[in-house]
């Protein structure tokens, strides 16, 4: 880890969250709760995050959010302020990758994130224990995911934010396969996979892996 100065935002599901980390460690981290949505409470909660850890927003050198997957408004309101604070202060921005973040949260050497995606099927990807990508993120059943997975223990990594243990076909994990419920906000992983990859804040975009229904009508015309 890096150690730089990071703000990271979640704005991509119901409990979003914001985090700081200097020197590769969380010094701050809060929940946000809005069920009107983000954008008209943003920026106020992180004037106030960055006040009560006296830190100025010129001394963050990495703007980092949540790139998804999640809800089409959540990703964009996350990614367009990290983008835009990076870019009005000439600084690094990074959009990480909910399951990489969620990853990062898990445990073992080989962990497989899941997020619900809706529609019977779900987000998922597999990773190290560093959360490096070991197979590409993907969107389909539970358990046509868990069976094209190579061989090998993996543990299950789910959000401890509505988490979809009881919800889904848990029985495709095998009885036996490890589960762990992450215990803390996303905002605080992409704070510490976000130096790693900081880049010109122009180049950030989201991580849909399944794009939205208005993207695919607008490719279908």
């Amino acid at each position: 880890m890096s150690g730089v100065l990071v703000l990271a935002i979640d704005t991509t599901t119901e409990t979003g969250s914001l985090a700081l980390a200097r020197d590769g460690v969380v010094i701050a981290e809060e929940t946000l709760e809005s069920p009107d949505g983000y954008g008209h409470v943003l920026f106020d909660r992180i004037a106030a995050l960055l006040a009560g850890n006296g830190v100025a927003l010129e001394e963050i050198e990495v703007f980092a959010a949540a790139a998804g997957p999640g809800t089409f408004t959540g990703v964009r309101v996350g990614l367009t302020a990290a983008k835009g604070l990076a870019s009005a202060l000439g600084k690094r921005a990074a959009g990480v990758s909910n399951l990489r973040a969620l990853a990062l949260l898990g445990a073992g050497d080989r962990r497989a994130a899941i997020l619900d995606a809706r529609r019977g099927e779900v987000y998922a990807g597999l990773f190290d224990a560093t959360a490096n990508p070991l197979e590409p993120e993907a969107v389909m059943p539970l358990r046509q995911w868990v069976e094209a997975l190579p061989p090998g223990e993996t543990t299950f990594v789910f959000s401890g934010a509505g988490s979809l243990v009881d919800a889904l076909d848990v029985d495709a994990l095998g009885e036996r396969a490890p589960r762990v419920i992450a215990g803390r906000p996303l905002a605080a992983a992409i704070a510490l996979l976000a130096p790693g990859q900081a880049t010109d804040p122009a180049l950030l975009d989201a991580n849909y892996v399944r794009k939205s229904d208005a993207e695919m009508a607008w490719r279908d015309r």
